[in-house]
């Protein structure tokens, strides 16, 4: 989510509202307030509607695109790499650059023929961490449709604003 719209809710406040979407998977979101500006990226991996692990983090001075990628990137370091799972986001960006483009760009010398790759290091550990994990599928999923998991991602990457 680019910038904030509507009350920021809380993971607890998630659980009890929202039920519908998958009910297993790995679950990441990026937030940023401004962009570029403070942001926020979480991800929770669900097995069967329970809670298997959940992280999240901030930055001072990011983007809205940093942090979706963070949380990738932070997911994939958590799963072993023989896991079988499917990982969603509601980044279309991060999904197409992932399961599309990141392939020809790297047989490019990490080059696109339109110009620079914006957040090239963060693409990198993102594509090299999504390699080595062959039995984890990367997935769009909807923002703000109500997804249980997914707004629960949500709320974990804007965690960083009512801390403040």
């Amino acid at each position: 989510m680019a910038d904030r719209q509507g009350p920021l809710i809380t993971p607890a406040e998630v659980l009890a509202r929202h039920s519908s979407g998958p009910k297993t998977g790995v679950f990441t979101d990026g937030s940023c307030e401004g962009n570029p500006g403070p942001g926020g990226w979480g991800f929770v991996w669900v097995e069967d509607d329970a809670i298997r692990e959940e992280r999240f983090g901030h930055d001072p001075d990011t983007t809205n695109n940093r942090m979706e990628l963070q949380a990738l990137i932070e997911a994939y370091k958590l799963l072993p790499a023989d896991a079988r799972i499917d990982v969603y986001s509601d980044s279309q960006l991060c999904v197409n650059t992932v399961n599309q483009w990141a392939a020809g760009w790297e047989r490019r010398g990490w080059k696109r023929k339109s110009g620079p790759i914006a957040n090239l290091a963060l693409v990198k550990e993102l594509y090299a961490l999504a390699q080595s994990h062959p039995g984890v599928k990367l997935q769009w999923i909807r923002a703000h449709d109500g997804s249980r998991w997914n707004e629960y991602a949500d709320a974990l990457a804007t965690t960083y604003l009512r801390e403040r």
